[in-house]
């Protein structure tokens, strides 16, 4: 949330350079506040499991979110019961005449596919080509991130041999970006996938700037430069059991998963996993949700169209 100054103090200047948004009395006596509508569409196998890790997160911030769940196809789901799909999830053509101050999509087990083999690319392909025009802010989740940088900027992902699977060490390549705020040089992100970025060409493309990056994993946290599509190539939102989850699950398929780095106490699969990530997850959560979404947004989201807004000058 922003700081109240008086008007005019000195502060304002310096406070501002460093991206820390302040706000002066007579613009706090005149700002409305209403609700934050956030859509999100679940891609994960297990829907109810994703919407709690992300509902937790959207609950730790001071502001009122208001959330409606989208699927991407109304066909019969495995591990999720069809009167919770039906009860609680709204089609595309449900909502695609609406504004959203903020849209997340998951990620999805599809890592080995290529993209145009996925049965619901088309679909994918028009909702993220809708959000560009319907949603202040777009945060996509690790297949979902590899999914926009090829679609909205034709950037290709390259396959790995082996899952990556633990939870790697980042660093800020930026330190004044809003959504790096209260952030420390260094935090750990899990990871689950099988693909990645070249960051060389993430760093090459001029509608894109990368906020955080490990030496291990490459690229974390990218954001285009008009700061309406958010890339995190991580899984922030894990709970901290669910990398073992997927080790064991992996394990008792035949499929000889490598252990998860950095994870379980002693390297042990026997032992308890370490949750190292989720205050950084929290808070970036928070600020983007304050940032790119609260921030930007027009207080009327009945316009025919969203249009793009740049309002921080970051500094590198």
């Amino acid at each position: 949330m922003p700081v109240r100054i008086p008007d005019n103090l000195p502060a304002a200047d310096t406070l501002t350079e460093e991206n820390i948004f302040v706000m002066s009395e007579t613009r706090a006596a005149n700002q409305d506040i209403r609700p934050m509508q956030v859509l999100i569409l679940n891609l994960m196998p297990n829907k109810i499991e994703t919407e709690t890790q992300l509902l937790r997160m959207l609950s730790n911030t001071p502001l009122q979110v208001n959330v409606d769940l989208m699927r991407i196809h109304d066909k019969e789901s495995k591990h999720t019961p069809a009167d919770h799909m039906n009860a609680f999830y709204r089609d595309f053509d449900d909502i695609r005449n609406r504004n959203y101050d903020g849209l997340i999509i998951t990620g999805a087990p599809l890592g080995q596919l290529d993209f145009t083999d996925v049965s619901y690319w088309d679909k994918i392909r028009d909702i993220m080509d809708w959000s560009q025009q319907h949603c202040t802010s777009v945060l996509f989740l690790c297949w979902a991130a590899h999914a926009g940088f090829y679609h909205l900027y034709g950037l290709k992902r390259k396959l790995l041999e082996t899952k990556r699977s633990g939870v790697y060490l980042h660093a800020r390549s930026r330190e004044h970006d809003p959504l790096l705020r209260g952030f420390d040089d260094e935090f750990y992100a899990p990871h689950s996938r099988y693909a990645e970025m070249s960051v060389e060409e993430l760093e090459a493309h001029p509608d894109l700037r990368i906020l955080a990056a490990s030496e291990e994993v490459g690229a974390y946290l990218v954001i285009s430069e008009d700061n309406r599509n958010l890339f995190v190539m991580g899984h922030p939102e894990y709970q901290k059991d669910t990398l073992a989850f997927e080790y064991h699950r992996d394990i008792s398929a035949g499929l000889n998963p490598s252990l998860p780095v950095n994870y379980f106490k002693q390297d042990d699969p026997a032992l308890e996993p370490i949750g190292r990530w989720h205050g950084h997850a929290n808070l970036l959560i928070s600020n983007w949700l304050n940032y790119y979404v609260y921030q930007l947004t027009p207080y009327n989201l009945k316009t025919e169209e969203i249009q793009g807004i740049t309002p921080w000058e970051t500094n590198p």
